[in-house]
């Protein structure tokens, strides 16, 4: 009994401090539910005690009951409202079922703003008003200080009509944008009975404006956003694209309402309105003082979309014979598009799969509301065809970075294009530098042209104590020329002063920032002479805080206090990658805006003029584009011949490009089409590469071809100071390749790049069924030398084939470098040819 009862105390010590602790935790619980209990039955127990009926509880029940579904019905409605607010229409298909709306319910986007054009409306009278006095006090003296002939112009009348400015619909992004911005799109719509005339006294020329259209959709962006009144630091607005415009003209003008002119005369209005009110310019009213009004006039690119333009399948035939008896193929092209960037490729002659592989690089400023449009048309002599549009919202390109998928185009019966598209983001440092230009083979060419490594952003800013010129004491007229490579753009001209102020943005797409430099050149517009330069090299940014300079430059050959504010910011032009899972596989039906063909479709046809432009798109051959598309190696594709792919000019992928109002959504004929040269062209893409390697590996045949396995051709290249032009002759070329069992039928094509204009090509004859011809043929280009020497000459040994032959290709290339000071007296060499003509091996 004792050794049973020895662990007594300690088991009873920890019986009595279990149930402690369990009272000392669950106490407010414990205490909660006896009052939950007591207040239940309380009632029961007063009912019970002062004899009274049961049925007292059951209304007591009832009450309670029907005061919790009044409140939940409350809640339910609250929250119902809440969600309509919030996703109309996700409310209304959740409470009602799809085949009980009528056909005429829709949910679009944007929103009507009545509101807003009653107060428009009400405002109108005060706007013509301030417009009048815009045009008599700031416009009038400025046309009559422009030049002397204009010095007695005036405005006679200046009525802007009746009719209001009115508001279709309004948008506003919630989605994919900066917390401290509001972004808005306004459609906007003015029909005008307006009268604005004019006229010159001096010369009796009276002119004017009878009415006035204009249609498109504006912008507007309010931000920064601050935690003082007015709220707002800035407000911006521009138009996304180039709105449609329609001018009826009166007096001397009304020549301009001629056929084939009213065209012209439109389209240079809209470049107007380009240069001052189009993406990627803008207009910013800064609302306090210490916003930096430059960053929001110009801001940094959000990225850059590397469009490979590959190939299509199925298209429709769109050519007939004999009326419609004998059906054809098509002569396809496509019309690229993101936002006023327009490019165009090559015409595929007679081909219902076209392959192009081409490459363009578009600078993308505000991909909320941006997409990348693509259009294809069957080149026709009287009136191009329409063979299907694409249409892919950026957001999902930024997001999936990298898409190489076949799109079924939209608006046609069949069809699928295949398209790989890379999002570029903007790298404020050099650290992935190297590996950029290891991609795109940068490294290793010498050449200047080729995908791009890097983008500078450069900030015109302005100039002091520039000379006068060639006449002394009087004010020039200066405007400033900048180049990279073989890219050039120019500022306006500012009249008469010696410290312009320009406040322009420009960029250019860079190759290689370690060997290339940015020349910068001051001009007298009207005497056309040098007020200064400086050339500034780019490995220079290299080495400054995010790549960044902000400074006055002082101009060589000029005044000894003449100097240029300018702001340089380098970006390099990274691809990350995303981590995906190894089953992950995205859609090919990328988000498209639900926007009909008749609401969006512009004629897109780019007008052949080109301009200065604001978004520079780098179009000069490049270095091999590895892994551009899926071809396989046993899949052989002829590279087209030289009459059947005539290159464009290099500007015309810049937002000089005009479009066209129309409303068949197919582009106007133009007499001379020339398409947007390809930034890699030729043999720069993998199928022409990997033809001529496959070629190579068959003729090797186990055994070492040796150091010149594609030939070699003998140049010679010279300028004439006289003649003021290159000289080529071509001489001949040796140990060629073979096409077929009889050899090869080769010629020679030259161009001076980055010209690639059919103007600017140069032939020779066919030489048949040799391998090693001889051509001995003489070709000039009209340069002068300090202009030759920032250019290459393209030599490309072409295989000719005869008609209908499947045997047509590139046989070699070579590019040959023009800054040598030799250039003067001239040289004769051999060259090897090489499959993307980069790195010869000269043969003296």
């Amino acid at each position: 009994m004792s050794g049973a009862r020895a662990p007594g105390p300690e088991a009873g010590a920890a019986g009595a401090e279990a149930p402690g602790a369990a009272l000392s935790v669950d106490v407010a619980g414990l205490l909660v539910q006896l009052a939950r209990s007591f207040a239940l039955l309380l009632p029961v127990y007063a009912l019970g005690y002062l004899g009274l009926s049961f049925s007292w509880v059951l209304l007591a029940l009832g009450l309670l009951v029907w005061c919790r579904r009044s409140r939940g019905l409350k809640a339910t409605r609250l929250c119902r409202a809440l969600a309509l607010l919030e996703d109309e229409e996700r409310a209304v298909r959740l409470g009602v079922r799809a085949c009980d709306l009528p056909a005429w319910v829709h949910f679009p986007d944007t929103e009507r703003a009545e509101w807003l054009n009653k107060t428009v409306k009400h405002m109108w009278p005060f706007i013509c008003q301030f417009i009048e006095k815009l045009f008599r006090e700031t416009i009038e003296p400025a046309v009559r200080g422009a030049h002397t002939h204009l010095s007695t112009f005036s405005f006679t009348r200046v009525d802007v009509g009746q009719q209001p400015l009115r508001i279709n619909g309004v948008k506003v992004y919630t989605e994919n944008v900066d917390k401290r911005q509001i972004i808005l799109d306004l459609q906007i719509s003015f029909v005008g009975n307006c009268e604005i005339d004019l006229e010159i006294k001096r010369y009796f020329c009276r002119a004017g404006v009878q009415s006035i259209q204009i249609h498109g959709t504006m912008r507007v962006i309010l931000e920064p956003l601050i935690g003082d009144m007015p709220l707002v630091g800035a407000l911006s607005i521009f138009f996304l694209r180039k709105p449609l415009l329609e001018i009826n003209w009166t007096g001397l003008t009304n020549l301009l309402d001629i056929p084939g002119l009213n065209g012209l005369s439109d389209t240079i209005i809209l470049d107007i309105i380009s240069n001052y009110l189009v993406l990627p310019n803008r207009i910013t009213v800064p609302l306090v003082s210490e916003v930096q009004i430059a960053q929001l006039r110009f801001p940094i690119p959000k990225g850059v979309l590397r469009i490979h333009f590959i190939e299509a399948q199925d298209l429709q035939g769109k050519d007939t014979y004999l009326k419609g008896l004998i059906k054809g193929k098509s002569d396809p092209y496509g019309v690229i598009r993101v936002g006023n960037q327009i490019f165009q490729s090559k015409v595929i002659k007679e081909n219902l799969s076209p392959k192009w592989n081409e490459v363009y690089e578009a600078l993308v400023y505000e991909h909320p509301g941006q997409e990348l449009e693509i259009e294809l048309f069957d080149e026709d002599p009287d009136k191009d065809d329409f063979l299907g549009s694409l249409m892919i919202d950026l957001i999902e390109v930024e997001k999936e970075r990298l898409l190489d998928e076949w799109f079924t185009l939209d608006e046609v019966l069949r069809g699928k294009l295949h398209l790989k598209l890379e999002w570029l983001t903007l790298m404020p440092d050099a650290s992935n530098l190297e590996k950029v230009l290891t991609d795109i083979r940068a490294d290793k060419d010498q050449a200047n042209d080729g995908l791009s490594s890097s983008l500078l952003v450069l900030y015109l800013d302005s100039a002091r104590n520039l000379p006068s010129g060639k006449k002394i004491n009087s004010n020039p007229n200066p405007l400033v020329q900048m180049s990279v490579g073989h890219k050039a753009q120019e500022s306006k001209i500012r009249y008469k002063t010696n410290e312009p102020v320009w406040e322009e943005n420009f960029t250019f797409f860079v190759h290689n920032p370690k060997r290339q430099e940015l020349e910068v050149e001051v001009k007298d517009e009207q005497h056309q002479c040098c007020l200064g330069n400086l050339r500034i090299p780019l490995s220079q940014l290299l080495a400054c805080e995010d790549m960044t300079l902000n400074q006055r430059f002082q101009l060589s050959n000029s005044g000894p206090n003449s100097s240029l504010k300018m702001k340089l910011a380098l970006r390099v032009l990274h691809l990350e990658k995303q981590e995906r899972s190894p089953d992950h596989q995205h859609s090919a039906q990328v988000k498209r805006p639900s926007v009909s063909k008749e609401g969006r479709k512009i004629s897109v046809r780019s007008q052949m003029s080109a301009s200065p432009g604001t978004a520079d798109s780098s179009t000069a051959p490049s270095t091999p584009v590895m892994g551009g598309c899926d071809n396989k190696p046993g899949v052989e594709e002829r590279a087209q011949p030289a009459e059947a792919s005539p290159q464009g000019p290099r500007d015309l992928g810049r937002s000089s490009s005009s479009l066209q109002a129309g409303s068949t959504g197919s582009p106007s004929h133009v007499s001379v089409k020339e398409p947007t040269p390809s930034i890699a062209s030729d043999i720069s893409l993998p199928v022409a590469t990997q033809e001529l390697r496959q070629r190579l590996r068959q003729l090797e045949n186990g055994t070492t071809l040796g150091q010149s396995p594609l030939g070699q051709i003998q140049l010679t290249v010279r300028h004439s100071s006289q003649r003021n032009k290159l000289v080529v002759v071509v001489h001949s070329c040796r140990n060629l390749i073979a096409f077929s069992e009889d050899g090869s039928d080769p010629y020679v094509r030259l161009y001076l790049l980055p010209d690639k204009r059919r103007s600017g090509r140069r032939k020779t004859h066919v030489s048949k069924k040799t391998l090693n011809p001889v051509f001995d043929q003489s070709f000039d280009f009209s340069v002068s030398l300090p202009d030759v020497q920032r250019r290459t000459l393209d030599v490309a040994v072409k295989n000719s084939g005869g008609f209908l032959s499947k045997d047509k290709g590139l046989l070699g290339k070579v590019l040959v470098g023009l800054a040598s000071e030799e250039l003067a007296k001239g040289w004769t060499q051999w060259y090897d040819l090489t499959e993307d003509g980069t790195r010869p091996h000269v043969v003296t």
